[in-house]
């Protein structure tokens, strides 16, 4: 047993393997999932020799630099176990044995048989009964009162989502991942921690008391209910997308419960989980109609964009492009490799010198191999990661929603420097003229000088309002656009040229031929303006907001919307070429390889259409949404999916 332990001392770069023995008594059987500071294994306890005893091990390997960051993951480690050994419930995984040795630390807990809500949402195409959802939220409040209610202090859950909630194979409710729990004093902040929309607006100000689970579980029920995931949406929105509307099977009695527990102000919420079991109790199992045979829901948005005024520019008609068939018989692609990490891959992968690197919503920088999709490293931040990695001069750059900009050594994955900002960023930097461009959530366009350990910031632009369109240089100027529905053109010594004034946001990133800059916006439009004054030329009208980022080929302009189509139009005119209906959101943004288009959606597919028809030539199904944009390099797609995996797919 002992030489166990000392193989698993001897691979501190990477996962313990199937046999190694943790501590003379947990021989490891597999990897259950990637965590965001190690992975999550199925072991067999030992000392049960003549029963095969299974247990989870969850690994947390410090990795930080900073010895401030090392003692506060070490602590918040310890602190997880430490509130696991104190309950007794359940729906709560029972602990058996914490240990730690070198930069790794180990919890031993119960292993739990079954699905978690997210995978089993994932898992069909149709609305999940609301009898059934009904019943797994009385079961959540029940373990929602037990911690509250906690002595000798309350215990605040704080990260209430799907994927943490199992059902187990006795088709019961369990609570997993209580790393970020913590107990509740009243009147003390903390850091703001949590799931971005899932969390209710007090939780970003570091204030969390057991009407912020609340508000989590109905953000839960809410995406449960509806298949819209709150991530995508703008934060605490819930009232401007009413339940019905998608799900109008959704019995009168339960939305009102859900939107009660969504309330913005935490005095107007359920004042505790057990008001929100009762309620729930009350309601009358025999009208809640199960539907089984909804039709999966279409994409709306929440308020009809007002009129333009006129202006000069030419608005051409669209000519309707033929029906797709999505039911017909096309060719498919299995991948070469997937790769399993434990949150949302929303980054747009980078291959560079035969490494994949993308970022997760786990907080981490993965480096992947490309042909092998083995790990070759990841580097932690504080926060999801939704930008996407560029590579220069032996580093690569990534911003993180812990609101720093990070250079890391691409051979190594260890820290070069972080540059801070005020505000998340989600940008994916750029590199031009010797300096970093990225936008932050703080409203401002920054413009770095990156060096060898530091950064110098040259200047900074205030944009008035969240930076979620990536720039672009060309001819020494900026471009980009803002939360506050403007568009800019900045020289590049960030003195402002000209704006372009939109209905609502821009965050889709600009793309520039010929002296036109194309660039969507929430307004519903894909806008071509002239480059040197921002004067417009056309624009083009879909149905529902242009996330997307356009893409230039075969004289087209490429870009998916969130009226559930893909379109392909003019890039000198406007006018519509082919569209091709999806039927869910289109955030992604497509890639132009050879003859072909892809594109990912909401629908959990990745598309590759014929450029010039917009013919369906193949997709390939994950088993969650795909805001990823597709990358492809020497005939293999790479590409990210909220199911938590990269793909690498040959074509």
């Amino acid at each position: 047993m002992d030489t166990g332990d000392q193989r698993s001392l001897s691979v501190p770069e990477g996962t313990l393997q199937p046999g190694q023995v943790l501590q003379s008594r947990y021989r490891i059987l597999g990897i259950i999932g990637m965590g965001g500071m190690g992975a999550v294994y199925q072991a067999r306890d030992l000392h049960f020799a003549n029963v095969t005893k299974l247990c989870a091990v969850k690994e947390m390997i410090n990795l930080a630099q900073d010895q401030q960051l090392r003692e506060h993951t070490i602590r918040n480690f310890e602190r997880e176990a430490e509130i696991l050994a104190t309950l007794s419930h359940p729906a709560i995984p029972q602990i058996y044995d914490f240990f730690s040795f070198g930069d790794r630390a180990y919890l031993v807990l119960e292993f739990i048989q079954g699905r978690d809500l997210e995978a089993l949402l994932n898992g069909t195409e149709k609305f999940l009964p609301t009898e059934q959802v009904r019943q797994w939220a009385i079961e959540i409040c029940d373990v929602l009162r037990y911690l509250h209610n906690h002595e000798p202090e309350p215990i605040i859950f704080r990260d209430m989502k799907p994927s943490n909630v199992m059902i187990d194979h006795h088709k019961r409710v369990r609570l997993i991942d209580f790393g970020i729990a913590k107990t509740f004093q009243v009147g003390q902040p903390g850091t703001m921690i949590g799931t971005e929309g899932y969390s209710p607006p007090e939780q970003y100000k570091g204030l969390a008391s057991p009407t912020a689970d609340i508000y989590a579980l109905g953000a839960t029920l809410h995406h449960l209910l509806t298949r819209r995931d709150p991530r995508l949406e703008p934060p605490f929105s819930f009232d401007q997308r009413p339940i019905q509307d998608v799900n109008p099977d959704a019995e009168d009695g339960l939305v009102s419960v859900v939107m009660r527990a969504l309330a913005y102000k935490p005095e107007d919420r359920y004042s505790t989980a057990e008001a929100m079991r009762q309620s729930l109790e009350a309601l009358s199992s025999s009208s809640t109609n199960l539907s089984a045979s909804a039709p999966a829901p279409q994409p709306s948005v929440a308020q009809q964009p007002r009129q333009a005024s006129p202006t000069p520019m030419s608005t051409p008609a669209p000519v309707e492009a033929p029906a797709v068939n999505l039911h017909a018989m096309v060719d498919s692609v299995l991948p070469i490799w997937s790769f399993r990490v434990e949150d949302a891959v929303r980054s747009t992968p980078l291959v560079h010198n035969g490494i994949v690197y993308f970022g997760s919503y786990d907080n981490n920088l993965w480096a992947i191999d490309a042909k092998e999709g083995s790990l070759i490293w990841k580097f932690p931040t504080e926060a999801g990661i939704g930008s996407s990695p560029v590579y220069g001069g032996g580093a690569v750059y990534i911003g993180s929603s812990d609101s720093h900009l990070y250079a890391v050594d691409a051979r190594s994955g260890k820290r070069k420097w972080a540059f801070q900002a005020q505000g998340k960023i989600y940008t994916t930097p750029l590199i031009a003229l010797g300096l970093l461009f990225f936008g932050s959530d703080d409203g401002y366009l920054y413009a770095i000088k990156p060096g060898g350990a530091s950064a110098q910031k040259m200047w900074s632009f205030n944009a008035m309002g969240p930076i979620r369109s990536s720039p672009i240089v060309q001819d020494d100027n900026v471009y980009f656009g803002s939360d506050s529905g403007e568009f800019f053109c900045l020289d590049v010594g960030g003195e402002l040229r000209w704006r372009f004034q939109t209905r609502r946001r821009v965050m889709s990133t600009p793309v520039i031929q010929d002296d036109l800059i194309y660039v969507g916006s929430d307004d519903w439009q894909m806008y071509a303006l002239d480059t040197s004054q921002g004067y417009p030329i056309w624009r083009f009208r879909t149905k529902g907001p242009v996330i997307s980022s356009p893409r230039i080929s075969h004289g087209k302009i490429f870009f998916g919307s969130a009226d559930g189509y893909v379109y392909a139009v003019e890039a000198l005119s406007g006018r519509e070429v082919w569209k091709f209906e999806v039927g869910s959101n289109v955030t992604s943004s497509p890639y132009v390889y050879r003859d072909s288009v892809y594109i990912g959606s909401v629908d959990g597919a990745l598309y590759s259409l014929q450029a010039e028809t917009g013919a369906l030539l193949w997709r390939f199904q994950s088993q969650g949404p795909i805001l990823s944009s597709p990358h492809v390099v020497d005939d293999v797609v790479f590409v990210g999916s909220d199911d938590h995996h990269i793909y690498a797919l040959q074509i």
